[in-house]
């Protein structure tokens, strides 16, 4: 199996060394060069352990892994960190299905993926000879970096740089992130959005000139969040997963297409949805859901992708997003995989904006709806869920719930309807409250989380309780044109 730039067909590389790079040295994002087609046989893959899931689906796609290698890697990413023994778990809430995926040591969804990349990239370091240090660097929206942080944290020959919007994410995210331990891990505020970030750690990997630096230095780059298809891969497995509970509880019968429904900013969560669908998982539908910052809803209603519009912070900050740079797999794959006409559009959108998809060229991405729900609907959405079920979601969660709903209004779905749901409702403590009609305003977090607990009756998560505790590093803020000297402080720490 290898990849290929979606910029550039003649920048292939093998699994391992697309892990090892993060991004292309052109600029754009590995994509496998086929599919592979699984032959499933739902008898046996219902009764998978979700380790089990994980080996089957991804070795064709890391085959320059030895079974042995990819195996050690998968048994230590998917061990006693998860407070659930299915690791994901499928739990119906009302008439249709939540794919919790919070269960993690962060209690967010990034955990599924980051808690087997640094396991990856030091098996991919080591396959091909490579004894350079590792500097990965990521821009969050929220969840992706205390993730990322936890799963690198003290991993020999790396460092992590991670940078979010200040004043962009909900306090216990940006506590988790200043309170992460590891020598060779970095955490820094930028004055900006996450678009803003985002795009400066893109120009940094690009740059061909602070790239030599590093090199001189014995030093690369890497990435860490979903434009690094050893982040992207891993997800794929969840809907596997998801499709094989179905099955075995009997809601479906094996072949039969169901929905999933995905909370989405950079858009990698639902890709690997669609990539799993390219494999052969029975999927009816795909529904994209979006907040406030609806850019990938429009898109899905007219063709054209539009950021040119104002940056909204809402109460789901994780998908608080206008530039989807996992997008960019999606429009290449429909574009037939023609590179040449992937790097205009990209070129048109970094110089004006925007730009638009011909009529036949939508087509390809009839087997996916945009909705979105606003914050009202969102908190709505919670307190419903709430009443009804006795279930608590995040807002990221009720964004997709919403949407689904929506969907459903318009369009007789499939059988079996599955709400991926990103994070745990202690994530975001304040929102939740007052969804469900509970003054947080003056309240402390610990306070906040307190009255979570016994609305809930779910114990905290670990990840709470040792947030409770933790020392709180010194917050350091950047201005967007400080983060590359930053970086090469870090290189030479």
């Amino acid at each position: 199996m290898y990849y290929q730039s979606t910029r550039n067909p003649k920048q292939v590389v093998s699994a391992s060394q697309a892990i090892l790079q993060g991004l292309a040295p052109d600029g754009g994002l590995y994509v496998p060069q086929s599919f592979p087609q699984f032959e499933l046989d739902w008898d046996q893959l219902k009764d998978y352990s979700y380790q089990e899931m994980a080996e089957f689906i991804l070795g064709p796609f890391l085959d320059d892994y030895s079974p042995e290698a990819l195996r050690a890697c998968i048994e230590a990413a998917y061990d006693d960190k998860f407070d659930d023994p299915k690791i994901a778990p499928l739990v119906k809430v009302g008439d249709r299905y939540h794919l919790e995926l919070f269960h993690g040591a962060t209690i967010a969804f990034k955990d599924m993926a980051l808690s087997i990349l640094p396991h990856l990239m030091t098996q991919a370091a080591a396959i091909n000879h490579n004894d350079k240090e590792i500097i990965i660097l990521t821009a969050t929206s929220g969840d992706t970096g205390k993730a990322a942080m936890a799963g690198f944290a003290d991993v020999p020959s790396t460092k992590i740089a991670v940078f979010y919007p200040e004043g962009g994410v909900s306090d216990i995210q940006e506590k988790q992130m200043l309170t992460q331990k590891g020598a060779n891990t970095y955490v820094y505020a930028v004055k900006g959005n996450f678009d803003d970030a985002q795009t400066q750690v893109k120009a940094l990997f690009n740059d061909p000139a602070l790239r030599q630096k590093l090199a001189d230095q014995g030093a690369q780059f890497s990435s860490a969040n979903s434009m690094n298809i050893g982040r992207l891969l891993p997800q794929v497995v969840y809907y596997f997963y998801a499709y094989a509970q179905l099955v075995k509880a009997g809601t479906i019968t094996a072949g039969e297409a169901i929905d999933f429904t995905v909370p989405t900013g950079n858009f990698g969560n639902i890709l690997a949805a669609y990539y799993g669908q390219r494999c052969g998982l029975p999927v009816n539908h795909l529904i994209c859901a979006s907040n406030d910052n609806k850019v990938l809803y429009d898109f899905f209603q007219t063709g054209t992708y539009n950021r040119k519009r104002d940056f909204k912070l809402t109460i789901s900050p994780s998908m608080d997003i206008l530039v989807s740079s996992n997008f960019e797999r999606m429009l290449y794959h429909a574009l037939g995989d023609n590179s040449d006409h992937l790097t205009a559009l990209m070129s048109q959108l970094d110089q004006d904006g925007l730009y638009q998809v011909t009529a036949e060229e939508f087509q390809a991405f009839q087997g996916i709806s945009g909705e979105f729900a606003s914050e009202d609907e969102t908190k709505d959405e919670i307190k419903q869920a709430f009443e009804a079920n006795d279930y608590l979601m995040d807002p990221h969660t009720a964004v997709a719930s919403r949407s689904y709903r929506k969907y459903l209004d318009q369009t007789e779905g499939a059988k079996a309807g599955v709400i991926v749901s990103t994070a745990s409702p202690y994530k975001f403590p304040a929102t939740v409250l007052q969804a469900i009609g509970q003054d947080a305003d003056q309240a402390s977090i610990s306070e906040r989380l307190a009255k979570l607990r016994e609305l809930s009756g779910v114990p905290y998560p670990q990840a709470i309780q040792e947030l409770e505790s933790a020392d709180i590093r010194d917050k350091k803020i950047l201005a967007i044109d400080q983060m590359e000297a930053e970086v090469l402080k870090i290189v030479k720490d």
